[in-house]
């Protein structure tokens, strides 16, 4: 009788890439990296475990929105106060905080949850081409081969 193989936290391998997010769509960026966070592109992958890699995303502020989202794209945030409620079009959110916009699009695509949130903070974001992770030796990843 065979049994089914089930890693434990010990046995995971965690990898570093980088990607380039350069005149990349946000969305085809995004589901590519959340299924990296995730390891759904390892053998070894489980569902209820964290078994994915750690993903640095460089040039966000270069990253491509189809249509025109650029525009008509609205994202809400609510300070909690009466009144509170703030709202910024994907275009200014690209110009003013593009780590923001790409980290959103990442986490909606990530399991909810105590699981999800540790898949997030394997993460970064960067809006330009430098990252502070070059100890970690990281693999360039290159995103338009695996669209």
């Amino acid at each position: 009788m065979n049994k089914t193989y089930m890693p434990n936290a010990k046995e995971i391998k965690r990898d570093w890439y980088v990607v380039d997010a350069t005149d990349i769509a946000l969305g085809r960026l995004s589901t590519q990296v959340a299924h990296i966070l995730r390891g759904k592109n390892k053998a070894t992958f489980t569902p209820n475990m964290d078994c994915g890699d750690n993903v640095i995303v460089i040039n966000a502020e270069e990253i491509h929105l189809t249509g025109n989202k650029a525009e008509d794209k609205i994202y809400y945030r609510h300070s909690g106060f009466p009144g509170g409620i703030k709202e910024m079009s994907a275009g200014t959110m690209r110009a003013q905080h593009p780590e923001r916009l790409v980290e959103n699009s990442i986490r909606g695509m990530l399991p909810k949850g105590p699981l999800g949130r540790q898949m997030f903070r394997k993460l970064h974001v960067y809006a330009g081409s430098e990252h502070k992770h070059t100890a970690q030796q990281p693999k360039e990843l290159d995103i338009t081969e695996l669209i």
